[in-house]
This record gives structure tokens, sequence and C-alpha cells, in this order.
């Protein structure tokens, strides 16, 4: 838990695919935003944790088993602290599943928001083979933070998706999926990780006022 322990609200995130939750890029999110005041809950699917535990590399779990195991964490949050608002979100696939789910909980457990730090919108070289359909219907206010030359969604094929007026995009100048920038472009990974905390930070503010 990074943060306060009185604070406006709960960020609960999940990690990307391929990297745990105690990642530098997970850690620079979540001390940066516990800076800012808000308690960051991190927490690692199953099979990151037997990878962890085993020394090897395991593959993600299916979906039915990662969102059932997000629930659990939102459930574990909720028990704790039942009247702190709480937002859900993650890196990559974990911002992914939490978007899945995000609708479904805040009518539920009354979940706030949903934070996408580099979506996953298609995998690299597929263009074609869109994770888009539940954002283009979403209900509950939802920010992605994508890097502009991401992989995995560079702005022009975003900008080019229909989404729903409730998912709000910030664009990281010459960030890749981990938001590192190009040497040509002048700024550090330093900068514009801040540059995705000061976002984010942003959209819980507004969360909060609504």
């Amino acid at each position: 838990m990074d943060g306060p322990a009185q604070a406006p609200a709960s960020v609960l995130l999940a990690h990307g695919a391929g990297a745990p939750m105690d990642s530098p890029f997970m850690a620079a999110i979540a001390g940066g935003l516990a800076q800012r005041g808000w308690r960051v809950v991190r927490f690692e699917f199953s099979y990151m944790a037997r990878s962890r535990e085993t020394g090897r590399q395991h593959g993600p779990d299916r979906m039915p088993v990662l969102q059932e195991a997000f629930r659990e964490q939102v459930r574990l949050e909720r028990a704790a602290y039942p009247e702190r608002p709480l937002v859900i979100g993650g890196k990559s696939m974990g911002g992914r599943v939490a978007s899945l789910l995000v609708d479904a909980l805040a009518a539920s457990d009354a979940v706030r928001g949903c934070l996408c730090l580099g979506y996953p919108f298609h995998p690299p070289g597929r263009p074609l083979t869109l994770r888009t359909e539940h954002l283009a219907v979403l209900q509950t206010q939802t920010l992605i933070v994508q890097g502009e030359r991401d992989s995995f969604g560079k702005r022009p094929e975003v900008e080019a998706y229909s989404l729903s007026p409730q998912v709000h995009l910030q664009w990281i100048p010459s960030g890749d999926h981990s938001f590192k920038p190009t040497r040509s472009s002048g700024l550090s990974e330093e900068q514009t990780l801040a540059a995705a905390v000061a976002c984010s930070h942003g959209f819980l503010s507004e969360l909060l006022k609504a």
C-alpha cells in the first residue's frame, strides 16, 4: 500500500501481462499518486505470484480467472474501507481487466471510475484485432493514459476509434507502452511518468467532485 491511510479515495491497480506489481513502472505510478495524497493498492494475479514463487515465467490466466481475481480484490478493499471512494485500473492488461468490470462494479460496489495506463487496444502488429467493443458503450468515467507511439495503439489509430463519451484520453508525448520517450523528443522517462501521474491525479480529483 502506498499513500496516506486517510486518503480521500483508494486506487486499486493491477499489473500488466509481463511485469509484476513492483515493477519500476508500477512503483513510479503508485509512488507518484501517493505523493499527491491518494491511497494506492497494488496486487498480483495468481499467475504472476506463481512466477515469483517458482522463478519461472508463467503466462496470464484466462480472462474469467483474471476478472474474478480483480473482483476479489475489490471485495477485500470494500470490506476494509466500506465508505471510501474506490477507483480501479492498472497497467496494460490490468487496466483492460478493470475496464471490462467497471460498469458492473460501479453498480454493485460503488466503484467511481477506471484508470488505464497504456491500454492494449490491439496486439502489436495486429491493428485489426481490436479490444475496444466494451469501450464504445462504457458508462463509467474512465481515463486512458496512452503513449503517442504505443505499439498497442498509436495516437492516429486510437483517435479513429468509436469510444464512449465516458472514456477520456490523455496522451504522453513520444511515449511508448510504458511511456518511455524517444531520445530525440528531449524528454526523460522521469518527465513522462510524472506527466502520467499528473493527469491521473487530475482525473481522480474530478471524479471526487462529481
